[in-house]
C-alpha cells in the first residue's frame, strides 16, 4: 500500500521545491510531484542524518556494554531522534574490550537497522593528543596487529582514526585497501606531515581542531593542512563547546562540501575506563578533561543555522550527504529522488522533529 505526503518542500541540489507530494511505495520513493492543491506547508522534507562517530544513545555506552542489546537499544533511540545511520565507535581500549565490541556488531550485522558498522577511535593514536582517551592503551600499530584485527573485524570496521605520524606507510596502506575510511585525529602532525598523510589517501580528519596540533602563524598545524588540502574532508562537532561556533563558521567557510557533523555524543557512564559526566550540555570525565558532546545531529544542524550563518541546505547536507559519500552509501539515504530508498525526516518551521521515515516506514 502506498504512503503519500502532500504539500511539503524539500532541496533538489540548491533550490527549494515548495507545495510538493512524495508517494512511497513498499520502501521507495515512487513518485514526486506539485502538490494538486496549493495549500502552503511549512513541513519540510531532508534526508536522514548519518552520524560517523557517535559513542552512546538511549543510556548505553556501547563501550562499558558491547551487546547486541546495546547496539539494539542505541538504533531504535536514534532512529526516534532522526539519525537514520551511525558508526558505533569506541575509544581507545583494551583488546578484550574491542574484541567484545566487534563480536557484538558481527552478531549484530544480519538484523542491523541504521548501525552501519564500528569507527575504532584508537589505540593508534598520539599520547601527545590524547584528550579524554587512556593513555595506557596507546601504541603503535603493527601490520601483523592490523591484518588481524582486520580479520577479525570480517568487514563491521567502517572507519578508523589514526595519527598518522607515527604509523608505517604499510599499516596506513593496508588499511585503505582493505577499504576502511581512515581518518587523521588525535595527532600532533605538522603541516608538512598532514599533507603527506592525505596525499598518501588518508580520507578526512576527526573532530577538527579538538585533539591535534592547532594553527599557529609558524606552526600551521593539522586545521591548515585540511583547509589548503584539495580532498581531505573533516568532521566538526558543532556544540558551541568543542569549538566556537565563530570557528565551525569559519571552517565552512573555506571547506564547503568537505565539512561534515558528528555528534561525537557519549551518554552518562559510572564504570570502566571512560566515566561520562554531564555537565552544561556537555560532557566530562572525572578529573573534569572535556569527553563527549550531548548533541543530537538535529541539534547539530539547527546551531549551524542559528548560531554560524550557515545557509539551512548546507547545513543540511553537512548532516546527510556529505558523511554519507565518505563512507559510500549516498545512493541509499543522502538524497530525495524518485527511485531513492524512503528514508527522510519531517521537520517543522522551527526544524523539529516531526515524522521520521525510515526504509518507507513511519517510526
Amino acid at each position: 500500500m502506498s504512503k503519500v505526503i502532500t504539500n511539503v518542500s524539500y532541496f533538489k541540489d540548491n533550490d527549494l521545491k515548495k507545495n510538493q507530494t512524495i508517494t512511497i511505495e513498499g520502501s521507495l520513493i515512487s513518485d514526486i510531484k506539485d502538490s494538486d492543491h496549493t495549500a502552503t506547508s511549512d513541513f519540510l522534507v531532508i534526508p536522514g542524518c548519518i552520524d560517523l562517530q557517535i559513542y552512546g544513545s538511549g543510556g548505553r555506552l556501547f563501550s562499558a556494554d558491547p551487546t547486541v542489546e546495546s547496539l539494539t537499544i542505541m538504533e531504535d533511540d536514534l532512529l526516534r531522534k532522526g539519525t537514520t545511520g551511525f558508526l558505533a565507535c569506541m575509544a581507545t581500549n583494551s583488546a578484550e574490550v574491542f574484541n567484545k565490541c566487534i563480536s557484538a556488531a558481527k552478531e549484530h550485522r544480519s538484523t542491523a537497522k541504521n548501525c552501519l558498522g564500528l569507527h575504532l577511535e584508537g589505540p593508534f593514536l598520539n599520547p601527545k593528543r590524547l584528550g579524554a582517551h587512556v593513555p595506557g592503551y596507546v601504541r603503535k600499530a603493527s601490520l601483523d596487529e592490523i591484518k588481524k584485527l582486520m580479520d577479525f573485524g570480517d568487514g563491521v570496521i567502517k572507519m578508523m582514526t589514526i595519527a598518522p605520524e607515527l604509523q608505517d606507510d604499510a599499516v596506513i596502506e593496508y588499511l585503505l585497501d582493505s577499504g576502511v575510511v581512515v581518518s587523521l585525529g588525535h595527532s600532533n602532525a605538522t603541516f608538512d606531515e598532514a599533507t603527506a598523510a592525505y596525499n598518501k589517501g588518508i580520507q578526512t580528519t576527526t573532530h577538527l581542531f579538538n585533539a591535534m596540533s592547532p594553527i599557529h602563524h609558524r606552526e600551521p598545524g593539522i586545521p591548515t593542512a585540511v583547509f589548503n588540502h584539495d580532498k581531505a574532508m573533516a568532521s566538526i562537532i558543532a556544540d558551541g563547546k568543542h569549538v566556537d561556533f565563530e570557528v565551525v563558521k569559519f571552517a565552512q567557510k573555506l571547506l564547503k562540501e568537505r565539512l561534515f557533523l558528528i555528534t561525537d555524543a557519549v551518554t552518562a557512564c559510572a564504570t570502566g575506563p571512560y566515566q561520562h559526566i554531564e555537565k552544561d550540555n556537555k560532557y566530562v570525565m572525572p578529573n573534569g578533561t572535556l569527553s563527549g558532546s550531548s548533541l543530537t545531529m538535529l541539534t547539530a544542524i539547527k546551531n549551524c543555522v542559528t548560531y554560524c550563518g550557515i545557509s539551512l541546505n548546507d547545513a543540511v547536507q553537512m548532516a546527510t550527504t556529505y558523511p554519507a559519500k565518505l563512507i559510500g552509501i549516498e545512493n541509499l539515504t543522502a538524497s530525495i529522488e524518485i527511485g531513492d530508498q524512503a528514508t527522510f525526516l519531517i521537520l517543522d518551521d522551527m526544524l523539529n522533529l516531526k515524522e521520521v521515515i525510515f526504509k518507507g516506514e513511519t517510526i
